[in-house]
C-alpha cells in the first residue's frame, strides 16, 4: 500500500487490544459503545458484563415501593365505605325528550292569554288525575308561550306523578335556562334526581332551591338526600386525596430514580478517570497515560474540545476511526479524505505541534501534510 504505520500508534493500539484482554468490561463502557457494536456487527461474540456494582444489585431486604395493585386496593377499600340507602329509588327507562316550545316565535298577547287557558285546563285535568291529559294541555301552553319557565317546571311536577323524572329533569333544566332564579325548577328537579339515586345532584338542587324561595317539601326533600349525598362527597374527597396521594409518589419516585442514575453516572465517570490521567479507565491505552509517551493527553481530555468533539458527531469521520481501531493499516484509505485529515490534524496539534512534534510524531500518516 506504499504506507506505514509509526510505531506510536501500533504500540497505542497493541497497549489498547492488551487492555481489553485483561479487562473485558472495558467494551461496556459509554465512550465505546461504537466500538462494541462496531466489533458485533463484525459478528465478534463480546463476552457479558462481569463487574457490577453493589448499587446495581437490588436489596432483598429493602421495602419495595408500592406497586399499582397495592393502590388500587387502597381505591376499593374507600369505594367499600360507601353505602348508600336505595330507598324510593325508581327505574325510569324513558330516554326520549319532552316536546319543547319555539323560542324564536313571536308571543303575543292573545297567545299568553290562551297559554294561561292552557295551564288552568292542564292543572285541572292533573287534579283529576287524567295526567296523560295535562300533559298535553301543558304542552300546547309551551308552545302557546315557549318563555314561560313557570310552564315547564309544572309540566315537570306532572312528568314527576307518571314516574318519568328524567323528562321531569329536561323541563326543569329549561325552566332554569330561562330564568337562573327558578325556585321551582331546582325543587323539582332536586326531587327528580332524588328518585333516580342522584343523591349529590339532588343536594345542590334543593339546597338552592331552599336559598331563592324556602317551600317545606324541598326542604323536608333537602334532609332526606343529605345523608346520601355527604357520603358520595366524602367518598369523592377521599378518592381524590389517593389520586394526589399516587400522583406525589409517581412524582417521589421520579426524583428518586433521576439521583440514582445521576449518582450512578458520577460513580462510573469517577471510576473511568484513572489517577494517572489515562483515556477513562484506559491507563496507558493511549498516550500520555501509564506506559504512554509523557506529556500527552489522555482521549477523555481530547473530547473536551468541542471541535473534535463535533467533529466525531460526523457519521463518516467517526466510521473512518473504527475502521482505523480494527485495523490501523486501513488509515491509508482516508489519507485524501479532508474530514478525517483535519481532525487528525486537529489531534495531533493537541498531542503536539504536528508531524514529527514533541510526544506525538507525525500523528497518523499525512497529518501535518493537509
Amino acid at each position: 500500500m506504499g504506507q506505514t504505520i509509526p510505531q506510536e500508534q501500533l504500540q497505542m493500539l497493541q497497549e489498547f487490544v492488551n487492555l481489553c484482554k485483561s479487562n473485558t468490561d472495558i467494551l461496556y463502557l459509554p465512550e465505546l459503545e461504537f466500538y462494541r457494536k462496531y466489533l458485533e456487527s463484525l459478528g465478534a461474540k463480546i463476552p457479558p458484563l462481569k463487574q457490577k456494582t453493589s448499587k446495581d444489585e437490588p436489596k432483598k431486604d429493602a421495602p419495595q415501593p408500592q406497586t399499582p395493585l397495592e393502590e388500587t386496593e387502597s381505591e376499593e377499600d374507600v369505594e367499600s365505605d360507601l353505602e348508600l340507602s336505595k330507598d324510593g329509588v325508581i327505574e325510569d327507562n324513558d330516554e326520549d325528550m319532552p316536546v319543547y316550545g319555539d323560542d324564536s316565535a313571536e308571543v303575543t298577547d292573545e297567545a299568553i292569554d290562551e297559554a294561561d287557558a292552557k295551564r288552568s285546563a292542564a292543572m285541572d285535568a292533573a287534579a283529576e288525575g287524567r295526567l296523560e291529559d295535562a300533559i298535553e294541555q301543558f304542552t300546547e301552553a309551551i308552545k302557546l308561550n315557549p318563555a314561560s319557565a313557570l310552564m315547564y317546571a309544572k309540566r315537570a311536577t306532572v312528568f314527576l306523578k307518571l314516574n318519568k323524572p328524567k323528562k321531569a329533569i329536561h323541563d326543569c333544566t329549561k325552566a332554569i335556562e330561562l330564568n337562573a332564579d327558578s325556585a321551582q325548577g331546582y325543587k323539582w328537579r332536586g326531587r327528580a334526581y332524588r328518585l333516580l339515586g342522584q343523591w349529590e345532584e339532588a343536594y345542590h338542587d334543593l339546597t338552592l332551591a331552599c336559598k331563592l324561595d324556602y317551600d317545606d317539601d324541598a326542604n323536608v326533600w333537602l334532609h332526606e338526600v343529605t345523608p346520601n349525598a355527604k357520603k358520595i362527597m366524602e367518598h369523592k374527597r377521599k378518592h381524590e386525596r389517593i389520586r394526589e396521594e399516587k400522583e406525589l409518589k409517581k412524582r417521589r419516585e421520579k426524583i428518586r430514580k433521576s439521583r440514582e442514575e445521576y449518582e450512578k453516572l458520577k460513580e462510573q465517570q469517577s471510576a473511568n478517570s484513572d489517577a494517572d490521567g489515562g483515556f477513562a479507565g484506559f491507563p496507558g491505552a493511549f498516550p500520555g497515560s501509564a506506559g504512554g509517551m509523557p506529556g500527552m493527553p489522555g482521549l477523555s481530555q481530547l473530547l473536551q474540545d468541542p471541535e473534535l468533539l463535533q467533529a466525531f458527531q460526523d457519521p463518516e469521520v467517526a466510521q473512518a476511526f473504527q475502521d482505523v481501531a480494527m485495523n490501523p493499516a486501513n488509515i491509508s484509505k482516508y489519507q485524501n479524505n479532508p474530514k478525517v485529515q483535519a481532525v487528525i490534524n486537529k489531534m495531533a496539534t493537541k498531542f503536539g505541534s504536528g508531524e514529527g512534534g514533541p510526544g506525538f510524531p507525525g500523528a497518523f500518516p499525512g497529518a501535518g501534510m493537509v
